[in-house]
């Protein structure tokens, strides 16, 4: 009698099992190829015959067997499925998978994953808040189709009247001191993804999405660099003037800027500081040495080797300090011509902060970027994904109605983001998010999703860490890349976009606004009496 082996891994602890049907097999070997995991591969049974002539005969018969690994485990991506000929194959989810267990039982180490977090404990707040003030016969509402709408926000540093220095001599009025950098731009932002987390393919795709959709749409959308630094050659062209550089904790690809801002014709849109992220807030960023190829090195400056960022950037102990650093550094690096803003993740603090830079003497900070925990991550630490973050709406509203206590809102420029679209309604979501206080918001796991992404909130793929990905999003490895078709990419986020402006004018006419509806919380009800009183919205039933 064989051994039970009780400690060993078997198939029953992963968390997705492998269906094959070898009736349906023409042994094409398309499954295996396409499976970037290694998680299937051909195998060799040994089987008795029922035919009479050769009864109880051994024939040995070719089969797709599932690998039982705790590194080339099945994540369930679906690809075998969906480039087998017959569907002779399929990923089944294990609702009594004990993967983590095994996992931290046999390789003493914190499971590390990609993607989003899979416990949907809390529910969805947007989901229970709707538009309820539509305008009628007093204050008609707009026709969508007709009227001219003009959807732009600030970025940078707004001043209040009492604080614009003008003088007015023999009939003119002048300016005596030079006010803040300011540009007016579209109330959507993509979000921040560095090259290196994604391949190059999908970062090349969204700066092209971005400039059709500025040169060819007239829609002045922005894209956030994400960590990393860019190409020399994109710093160089005019397209540098839809980007957003973000300076992080691990300081990446910036020695590459500095040194090519004397052949830089154009400003950047602007800079954006990292302080935190919603996924996984207060641990630091993590770049496999996988994923450290050629052209990442030589953007980043490093050699091929785990890139770790820390939690926090070294430089910056204190609010007052950071302000003093953005005025010293990034500011007059570009000449106080480019608005400087943070983000931070949504947390207790997160008010604390904000309240503190509305304070601000020098008026420098150019925006607030505040991120909440339904944000996707390249690389966390499972415990970090999951048990750690702030839901976005409820914080947003407690920045917002700081500054209107001091009547300070909209001096400087609130941007939200984590989970847009997470159930299908990216412009619902921006538009109740603008009318509870933002100025606009950004978005980054909405825009893998649009290229490909196979991943989801419930635990489907979720390796973006590995390098693996199956999409060829967020992996370096050049044969995965090329199943990333850049300009299909490309048009399907211009086409988005443009479905989104569509959608978001339909939102506004109802109300009976030409302009964003921001801090117009008065456009929203609820039929929750608990989100009615956090968020001081009314009470519908």
């Amino acid at each position: 009698m064989a051994t039970v082996k009780i400690n060993e891994l078997h198939k029953s602890d992963l968390p997705w099992i492998i269906e094959y049907d070898e009736t349906k097999c023409i042994q094409c070997g398309k499954c295996t190829a396409a499976c970037s995991f290694g998680a299937i591969s051909p195998a060799i049974e040994l089987r008795k015959t029922n035919s009479i002539l050769e009864k109880n005969k051994v024939q040995k018969v070719l089969v797709i067997k599932q690998n039982i690994s705790l590194e080339n485990h099945c994540r369930g991506c679906g690809m075998c499925a969906n480039i087998c000929p017959n569907g002779a194959i399929k990923a089944i989810r294990n609702k009594d998978d004990k993967y983590s267990v095994a996992y931290r039982a046999k390789k003493a180490d914190s499971l590390k994953k990609g993607g989003r977090s899979n416990l949907n404990t809390e529910g969805r707040t947007l989901d229970k808040i709707k538009i309820g003030r539509i305008s009628q016969m007093t204050d008609p509402s707009l026709d969508a189709q007709r009227h001219t709408f003009e959807l732009r926000t600030p970025f940078g540093r707004v001043l209040s009247a009492d604080k614009l220095n003008f003088e007015t001599k023999n009939g003119k009025i002048t300016q005596t001191t030079a006010l803040p950098p300011n540009n007016w731009i579209y109330p959507v932002i993509f979000g921040d993804m560095s090259i290196g987390a994604v391949s190059w393919r999908m970062w090349e795709a969204m700066a092209m999405a971005v400039a059709y959709l500025n040169e060819v749409h007239g829609i002045p959308i922005r894209m956030c660099t994400g960590e990393g630094g860019i190409p020399t050659r994109l710093l160089k062209s005019r397209y540098v003037k839809y980007m957003i550089l973000q300076i992080a904790s691990g300081h990446f690809g910036w020695n590459r800027i500095v040194k090519s801002l004397p052949k830089m014709d154009y400003d950047p849109a602007g800079i954006l500081i990292k302080i935190g992220q919603g996924a996984k807030p207060g641990d630091g960023g993590l770049l496999m040495a996988s994923k450290v190829t050629r052209y990442v090195q030589e953007i980043r400056g490093v050699p091929q080797a785990d890139l770790l960022s820390p939690p926090t950037h070294q430089g910056l102990y204190s609010i007052e300090e950071s302000v003093q650093k953005m005025f010293l550094s990034m500011n007059a690096a570009f000449k106080f011509k480019v608005p400087v803003a943070i983000k931070v993740a949504a947390s207790a603090t997160s008010v604390s902060v904000y309240n503190n830079l509305l304070r601000d003497p020098y008026n420098i900070v150019g925006g607030f970027f505040i991120d909440g925990l339904a944000a996707g991550t390249g690389a966390a630490h499972e415990i970090s994904l999951n048990h750690t973050g702030h839901p976005i709406t409820s914080k947003l509203r407690d920045c917002y109605l700081t500054a209107v206590r001091q009547g300070r809102q909209g001096e400087i420029p609130l941007f939200a983001g984590g989970g847009l679209g997470q159930t299908g309604s990216f412009a619902a979501d921006a538009f109740k998010l603008i009318c509870l206080g933002a100025n606009g918001v950004f978005t980054g796991r909405l825009l893998l999703e649009i290229a490909g992404c196979i991943g989801n909130d419930t635990g489907k793929c979720n390796s973006c860490n590995t390098g693996k990905c199956p999409a060829g999003i967020a992996t370096q490895n050049s044969c995965l890349v090329k199943r990333l078709d850049i300009d299909k990419v490309a048009q399907n986020l211009v086409n988005y976009i443009l479905a989104t402006d569509i959608e978001l004018k339909k939102l506004m006419a109802p109300v009976g606004c030409s302009t964003l509806p921001t801090g117009r919380s008065d456009a929203l009800i609820t039929v929750d009496k608990h989100i009615s009183n956090r968020l001081d919205i009314q009470y519908a039933c």
